[in-house]
């Protein structure tokens, strides 16, 4: 057992759960592997920059702020480590717990080399007798004098600092020139940071925003299937699979939305913020509705792309039903493909749902799709002709919007991510699905004015 221990940093993680909860059963899941192999890779150095996001309540301090540093240590009694959360209590708490393991007879068992010094043995920092410690530290507090082969922020802001502009700036500024300037190795050393989302620009956000950070992103909910995949590990979740089903499942994760409300629960369990100043639409504005079934005069809105990868924008089908004078929006995919697979799949959806009408703008790769579909399929396309810019365009059916006409389904797998970019339009970092709603509502706008210049039946 000792040299399970000492080597395989995954059984490790359960001797550390079971020394710092005792009586807890720790049920074991992909994601923590995931973030495991993460974990190593900047251990080798061949991770230098990660962000790590996933919702409460996941082991994410045990492992991260707990039981890795115990191991790098254990592996390497040297190794140098800053710890910082936003209060000093947590901070403290982490480091308790990690010095809690190594002083275990366990952990002395399995590594034996690594031996707390008594001359540095204290809450917030304790000391190896080879002179490798951890340093536990509160974000803003007094400046630090030591520098660290790795620097972890784990939690670096709550939920109520998050929500004032002068407080994320701060926990942000304090991290550039306070917090990652205390690297001793500017080649190789990490910094990690592991945290629920809170808005948009928190400190997630703010370096992810910046560039140049790996991202491990572990939504609650899965808004689609994603294949997750670092070295020897690889896990594909489906689209609407919990993160971890044994301990949320997926009744459990709707009671937490129904409590924290959907934009707390898109920011802490989804890892989407919704932009919640200056947005151009409302959540409140949106009645809800239980049954997403299609029937066959429902229609399709396509806002098209032909470069797949997680730089270019998507396409997106929007599948709308309506009823009473209300439109439901049954539907939404969001893809990124090339054009032989992005006219596929314009085909799939149409054979899926039966629509009366499908609408592509006629501009770009629309063009080409149309000219295309319509030379190989029977679909009822229609071209929407657009001469003003997506701003202008939903500026024109936010009325349509504000007065309940527009209705989103109460769960849906692709809800989450739909609603982080919908709400967060114009600021968003994509517009696609906004786009493919609002080239629906303006022909619906045009149709009930009478013909018009701007839709072209094919």
């Amino acid at each position: 057992m000792t040299g399970a221990t000492r080597g395989d940093f995954l059984f490790f993680l359960r001797r550390v759960v079971a020394t710092v909860h005792p009586g807890a059963l720790y049920k074991h899941n992909w994601h923590l592997a995931a973030i495991a192999e993460y974990l190593a890779a900047c251990a080798r150095g061949e991770i230098t920059r990660l962000v790590i996001n996933l919702p409460p309540r996941m082991l994410k301090s045990t492992l991260v702020s707990v039981a890795w540093p115990a191991w790098l240590m254990g592996q390497k009694p040297t190794s140098r480590l800053l710890v910082a959360s936003y209060a000093q209590s947590l901070a403290v708490k982490h480091s308790t717990d990690c010095r809690l393991v190594m002083q275990s007879p366990w952990y002395r068992a399995s590594f034996p080399l690594t031996e707390l010094s008594p001359d540095q043995n204290e809450k917030d920092k304790f000391t190896t007798t080879a002179r490798g410690f951890r340093f536990a530290v509160s974000v803003g507090g007094a400046a630090l004098g030591e520098g660290g082969d790795i620097l972890i922020a784990d939690d670096p802001i709550n939920p109520l600092q998050a929500m004032h502009a002068a407080q994320r700036d701060a926990v942000n500024g304090w991290f550039d020139h306070t917090f990652a300037t205390r690297l001793d190795d500017k080649a190789k050393g990490a910094i990690v940071v592991v945290m629920q989302r809170l808005h948009t620009q928190d400190l997630s956000g703010y370096l992810l925003e910046k560039g140049g950070w790996e991202h491990l992103c572990l939504p609650a909910i899965a808004p689609e299937r994603t294949i997750v995949s670092l070295g020897n590990f690889s896990h594909t979740r489906e689209a609407g699979e919990p993160l971890h089903e044994a301990r949320e499942n997926l009744a459990l994760l709707e009671r937490a939305k129904r409590e924290l409300g959907s934009a707390n629960f898109n920011a802490q369990y989804q890892q989407a913020p919704l932009q919640r100043s200056g947005a151009l639409i409302r959540p409140e504005w949106f009645p809800r509705f239980a049954d997403t079934t299609a029937s066959h005069g429902c229609i399709q809105s396509w806002d098209t792309a032909i470069k797949a990868g997680d730089q270019h924008d998507a396409s997106a089908c929007a599948t709308f039903v309506e009823q009473g004078g209300v439109h439901r929006l049954v539907d939404m995919l969001a893809v990124r493909l090339e054009y032989p697979a992005l006219k596929r799949a314009i085909v799939a959806q149409a054979e899926r749902f039966g629509p009366a009408a499908v609408l592509i703008e006629d501009k770009a790769s629309g063009q080409s799709l149309l000219q295309d579909l319509r030379a190989e399929t029977a679909l009822p396309l229609i071209a929407c002709k657009a001469n003003e810019d997506k701003l202008t365009r939903l500026v024109r059916v936010t009325p349509l919007m504000e007065a309940g006409r527009l209705a989103l389904p109460v769960h849906a797998p692709w809800l989450a991510a739909f609603e982080a970019e919908f709400f967060a339009f114009p600021d968003g970092p994509h517009d696609d699905q906004a786009d493919a709603v609002s080239q629906y509502l303006n022909w619906v706008r045009a149709r009930a004015r009478g013909p018009n210049p701007m839709l072209r039946r094919l």
